[in-house]
């Protein structure tokens, strides 16, 4: 089926989007933003909060604003205008008074919404009245809607610090939300699914997040070596400790596909999952990406006159294998090829008593 796209004129302007059978899990692979490092957090829905951010065009309000750490969920609508359940057509062209709005739903444990909205105003000129980017009007003003009360003098207090910024008056809209109305099924996650749709955000802002390792290093401490070498096989020793090499076909997990994690012989600290194992049919067991980057570090490896990138366990510090650069392309592209002497595999059903239980949600 052919893609037909009839775009009018600014942001959201798309009439008419009929995809391919697979298009959006293939933009989302090619996508050319960021990482979501959200992916694969757990959340209590109980504890989240929201705010309404409209910020121009809300494809990357949206696309931006989910990606700053610590956020549940945003999607796109339709917020403190005159009518009630608006369509895009009608914010567009019946001067309605709706912003294009995002509602973003976070966990204050982990951002709160001070920070959450410093990182608004990084892609926002809070001076430009009824526009942003190459778009005007009334829809694309800027503007900050909330519903809890207590939030007005934490926007206040962040709006206060933005003003030594500027020289013109900040014009960011400050109301309670009156309402809001989620946009069409086609403007959520827009950007996801057309990575090369119009965008006036820029995501420079986000490359320094300070994101905690899913991880925790002080659970997981390295023994020292006489005990490493009571609790290990002589091939386990050799592997993770002299930078050995186990036979292909002829290791414990190469086609193990049970539910479960695979943890660092040495020290137990969480290295991969079952949801990322894929057969690579070399022989080893493979992974298209660790549960954390953090726990996996990387070094040159120029033995057997060859030039390979060596992998090792965080703390433990063992020699784990190798990662190269031909997995499966939908998948990231990479396949870590490691020794089964240098993991033991954890099943789903025995991770919760084996003090794993925060994982399980990642070998589903």
């Amino acid at each position: 089926m052919l893609t037909l796209v009839i775009v009018l004129a600014g942001c959201g302007m798309v009439k008419a989007t009929n995809s391919s059978n697979g298009s959006a899990e293939t933009a989302k692979a090619d996508s050319k933003y960021p990482d979501n490092p959200n992916e694969g957090l757990t959340f209590d829905e109980d504890n989240l909060q929201e705010i309404w951010l409209a910020g121009g065009c809300f494809w990357g309000v949206e696309a931006y604003m989910s990606r700053v750490y610590g956020v549940y969920d945003v999607t796109s609508g339709y917020a403190n205008g005159n009518t009630e359940n608006p369509t895009y057509e009608q914010v567009v062209r019946e001067n309605t008074g709706h912003a294009e709005t995002v509602h973003v739903k976070y966990d204050p444990d982990r951002v709160d919404l001070e920070k959450l909205l410093t990182y608004y105003f990084k892609i926002i000129d809070p001076t430009l009245l009824n526009q942003q980017g190459n778009d005007r009007g009334k829809q694309y003003r800027t503007g900050i809607y909330y519903t809890n009360e207590a939030d007005r003098a934490i926007i206040d207090r962040v709006i206060a610090k933005e003003q030594e910024r500027y020289d013109d008056p900040i014009v960011t809209e400050v109301e309670p939300l009156k309402n809001f109305t989620l946009a069409e099924e086609y403007h959520q996650d827009y950007l996801e699914k057309n990575p090369n749709g119009y965008c006036h955000v820029e995501f420079d802002s986000l490359e320094n997040q300070e994101i905690p390792s899913l991880i925790d290093p002080a659970l997981y401490p390295k023994p020292s070596d006489e005990e490493i070498k009571a609790k290990l096989t002589k091939e386990q020793y050799e592997v993770t400790q002299g930078k050995g090499t186990e036979r292909a076909y002829s290791n414990e997990y190469w086609d193990n596909y049970e539910p479960g994690i695979y943890v660092d012989v040495v020290t137990g600290e969480p290295l991969f999952s079952s949801a990322d194992k894929y057969d690579s049919m070399c022989g080893w067991p493979s992974f298209t990406k660790p549960i954390d980057p953090a726990v996996v570090l990387e070094y040159e490896d120029t033995s057997y006159n060859m030039v390979r990138t060596e992998v090792r366990s965080r703390v433990g510090d063992s020699h784990l294998g190798h990662v190269f650069n031909d997995g499966p392309v939908d998948r990231g592209g990479l396949r870590y090829c490691i020794n089964s002497a240098a993991i033991t595999f954890i099943p789903q059903a025995d991770m919760e008593a084996a003090g794993y239980g925060y994982l399980v949600h990642l070998t589903k």
